[in-house]
C-alpha cells in the first residue's frame, strides 16, 4: 500500500470538500439501483453543505481519505445505542476511480479503529439490498442482522441492517 495514504478527522471547514466528493460519488454509486430523481431527492437531504453541518452537529464524526493531499474518500461514524456499545458507519465512499485498490478496507478499519477506542462493541451499517457493497462488508466480517425499509421524503431505502463484533 503506497504510504502516501492518511485519514484525517474532518471538520466543518471541510463542508466543502465532503460536499464536493459526494458530488463526484453519489450518482454514480446509486444509478443502478435508484431513480434519478431518488438519487437528487437523497442528495439534496443529505449533502447540502447544511445538512452537512447538521449531521456533524448532531454528532457524527466525519473522516477523509488522502492520497497524499488529495481527498479521494470519506467515511462518517456516530453512536447509535450506549448501552450496548453499538456505533453506526454512516457512510463511507471513495471516487469511483479509486475503487477496487483496497482503500475502502484502508477507511473501514480506520473507522473501526476509532470506534473501538471510544468503547464500541459493535459496529453496524446499512446497505441497499441491491448494493454490491453487501459482499465488500461481508468479505469485512459484516453480517446481516436484520432488514429495514426506511422512508426518505417519498421513497423508501430498503436496506440490510449488517453487524460486526469489534471486540
Amino acid at each position: 500500500m503506497n504510504t502516501t495514504f492518511s485519514i484525517r478527522e474532518a471538520t466543518i471547514t471541510d463542508i466543502p470538500t465532503i460536499h464536493r466528493l459526494a458530488e463526484a460519488i453519489w450518482e454514480p454509486t446509486y444509478r443502478a439501483i435508484l431513480s434519478r430523481e431518488q438519487i437528487d431527492y437523497m442528495f439534496e437531504v443529505i449533502y447540502t453543505y447544511e445538512a452537512l453541518e447538521q449531521q456533524m452537529q448532531e454528532g457524527q464524526r466525519f473522516v477523509l481519505l488522502l492520497d497524499a493531499a488529495e481527498p479521494i474518500g470519506f467515511a462518517a461514524y456516530s453512536m447509535k445505542d450506549s448501552s450496548d456499545a453499538v456505533y453506526k458507519l454512516n457512510k463511507i465512499y471513495l471516487l469511483p476511480s479509486r475503487q477496487g485498490e483496497g482503500l475502502g478496507n484502508l477507511l473501514l478499519t480506520a473507522v473501526e479503529e476509532r470506534v473501538k477506542k471510544a468503547g464500541a462493541r459493535y459496529l453496524d451499517l446499512n446497505v441497499n439490498k441491491h448494493n454490491h457493497a453487501k459482499a465488500f462488508y461481508q468479505r469485512c466480517g459484516y453480517q446481516v442482522l436484520l432488514e429495514e425499509d426506511i422512508p426518505i421524503g417519498p421513497y423508501w431505502m430498503n436496506d440490510y441492517v449488517m453487524r460486526k463484533a469489534l471486540a
